[in-house]
């Protein structure tokens, strides 16, 4: 396996994300993305300069050389990274990102709850940090 390109930051105890993961870990034959957990109990945030509150709010992916994104930006760079980059294309249109931008910025949000309704929970809680309940 090569190394890796990009390195997905994401909440394992968020059944949502978990399941994007494994989507991604299916489709990264070659090794350019890495993962890692940030609700495990060895993860310093500090190595990001961020605190864990910060990167639960949205999914963030680094660099090798140590850039980071956010939101929309790391799934396009993960997606890149395996090779599937094209389905997530759109989302840089000029007048459709800021549309994604906004739908992504929702989910962020609302993750916890909607993950509920579709029959996924959080049980540690944990992955209520940065998240609202739907009323």
């Amino acid at each position: 396996m090569s190394e890796w390109r990009f390195k997905l930051l994401y909440d394992g105890e968020c059944p949502l994300c978990v399941r994007e993961v494994q989507w991604l870990r299916h489709w990264n034959r070659r090794g350019h993305l890495a993962f890692e957990d940030i609700s495990g109990a060895g993860f310093d945030p500090a190595r990001y300069a961020a605190t864990r509150e910060e990167l639960m709010q949205a999914m963030h992916g680094v660099f090798p050389d140590g850039h980071m994104v956010r939101a929309v930006a790391a799934f396009r760079d993960a997606y890149s990274a395996v090779g599937l980059g094209w389905l997530l294309a759109p989302t840089r249109w000029p007048m459709l990102r800021p549309v994604f931008d906004m739908l992504y910025r929702i989910f962020a949000r609302y993750r916890v709850p909607l993950g509920m309704f579709l029959g996924r929970s959080c049980d540690s809680g944990s992955c209520h940090v940065g998240s609202k309940t739907l009323r």
